[in-house]
């Protein structure tokens, strides 16, 4: 008996066991079928041991066969154990945005890699690149290259994200959505990129970067800018609109963003840049004659009203939902409240319109009280929430397009948790630039992969793919006869085959 690989008419290859009776090739079993190199050689190494099983050898190095086999694995070290997953699966995403392509070395796959991976310091890297791909690499020997990457490798890098993923969304960004974050350093010390700044992260001692993420339908990245850490909000948004419709000659898609970026200045130059948006209303914070309108609106949870507003359109929606949420957060708020004036921690310099200090009011020249009334007030704006636009979109088409705002906001968690892009070590504006560029790659590659696993219909996330890459292995052993060495990848688990196929399909 034999094994054969038989190539079927669909491009894939079966792997059966064959008998010859006289001059006729009988199939005694097919093991299974796959368009992959790794699971093939997997299947063929089982139709092996069927063979030895039908045939009545498969004892446990019972003869000098399996003795052999048992003195080729007796004398594989820790070295020859390699970890292939994130490559082979990983790698493979990679690949398909067209990364490879763009004349960045190996050394650029690996960082990322390992930061979808292993996140961590660039000392971490190294670690892994030694641990787990036996590949010596200094940690100096990545600084060196981060201080040359982003400058010649930036735009091309950006340039295929946004081909590859805009032609996932059918050639034509319609919508775009912004955000910015701040991304706070360990070192003191401020320099020209690096200040001190409001920090979302509450580090506010610490210096900081802002980033301005561009991202389209579903989350998928479409660019970047860094920006000096005590820059305004609203002044890095049409840089990142103009950077990238320079680069991609595309035309005005319709720019969404939350209420950081509503300003007076930022409507003015969306606008004189020949931009449509819809941008997160601030209703409570509205004039006395429109928030008299929108008290007057006849809203309910499927009828979106709107006003009119300095030329533009503001819609409002109502949600049960949002009212009980807000209810519940103004309740916590004087509660805490309640306990700091009655604790007596809280004196006349606490008065003002930050938070729920708003509900404080002077009894006396010496007495902080709550301003009850006001707080009752305030129950009418429980469940409101307002769109300021200058699209000619149906209310609820608005309320729609804003509501996939959290996409991007999903976009950040993902780099400031799952790929760490926080806090940075690096002080030298290229590695910072280039750190930067790499967990941007990363996250293209996890929303890749994330598209992937659900086009093909997997049961599990993109973040389970990651963790089933890490027990991945293969290992290379010396064989006696040939004196030749040789890979072998170990046996996946149904999931990592599920995981397998469903990369490989696509």
């Amino acid at each position: 008996m034999f094994v054969r690989r038989k190539k079927n008419s669909s491009g894939s290859f079966s792997v059966q066991i064959i008998q010859k009776v006289g001059r006729i090739n009988k199939v005694v079993k097919s093991i299974g079928s796959s368009f992959d190199e790794m699971e093939l050689d997997i299947l063929e190494r089982q139709a092996k041991l069927e063979i030895e099983k039908i045939q009545g050898q498969a004892f446990l190095f019972s003869n000098d066969r399996d003795k052999s086999l048992k003195s080729i694995l007796s004398n594989v070290g820790n070295n020859e154990i390699e970890l292939v997953g994130p490559d082979s699966v990983l790698g493979n995403v990679y690949e398909s945005i067209g990364y490879h392509e763009i004349g960045v070395d190996n050394l650029f796959r690996e960082l990322v890699m390992s930061r979808l991976v292993y996140p961590g310091s660039k000392l971490k890297t190294v670690d892994y690149l030694s641990r787990f791909k036996n590949q010596e690499v200094s940690v100096y020997s990545i600084y060196r290259y981060m201080d040359k990457l982003h400058k010649e490798f930036k735009e091309k890098i950006e340039r295929t994200t946004f081909k590859h993923f805009a032609q996932i969304l059918g050639g034509q960004i319609g919508l775009v959505f912004y955000d910015m974050t701040t991304l706070y350093f360990e070192t003191p010390d401020e320099d020209d990129l690096r200040k001190i700044g409001y920090s979302k992260d509450g580090k506010h001692q610490h210096p900081q970067i802002k980033l301005g993420l561009l991202v389209g339908p579903q989350g998928y990245p479409l660019g970047y800018d860094i920006f000096e850490g005590n820059i305004y909000e609203g002044y890095t948004l049409i840089p990142v609109l103009e950077n990238i419709q320079k680069k991609f000659s595309i035309g005005k898609p319709i720019v969404i963003a939350d209420a950081g970026l509503l300003s007076n200045a930022n409507i003015h130059a969306l606008i004189s840049n020949g931009y449509k948006f819809v941008l997160g209303g601030k209703v409570r914070s509205e004039s006395n004659q429109i928030k008299d309108e929108i008290q007057a609106l006849e809203l309910t949870e499927d009828n979106p009203r709107e006003v009119k507003k300095d030329g533009y359109r503001l819609v409002v929606s109502f949600s049960q939902k949002r009212q009980k949420k807000d209810a519940h957060n103004r309740k916590k708020g004087i509660e805490k409240l309640e306990k700091k004036v009655k604790n007596g921690k809280i004196d006349k310099n606490s008065i003002n319109n930050r938070g729920y200090n708003k509900y404080l009011k002077l009894e006396s020249e010496v007495k902080v009280a709550i301003d009850y009334e006001k707080y009752e007030l305030d129950a009418r704006w429980d469940g409101l929430k307002g769109y300021l636009t200058n699209t000619d979109m149906k209310a609820k088409e608005v309320i729609a397009a804003y509501g996939n705002l959290w996409h991007i906001e999903k976009a950040f968690r993902i780099s400031k948790t799952d790929i760490r892009i926080r806090p940075i070590y690096h002080r030298i504006p290229e590695r910072i630039n280039t750190h930067i560029c790499i967990c941007f790659v990363s996250y293209a590659v996890f929303k890749e992969l994330e598209r992937l696993l659900k086009k093909a219909k997997v049961s599990f996330s993109a973040n389970r793919a990651i963790e089933l890459t890490k027990s991945m292995y293969q290992i290379r052993v010396l064989l006696p006869e040939s004196k030749t060495y040789t890979t072998i990848p170990l046996k996946p688990t149904s999931e990592q085959l599920e995981l397998i196929q469903a990369i490989r399909k696509n």
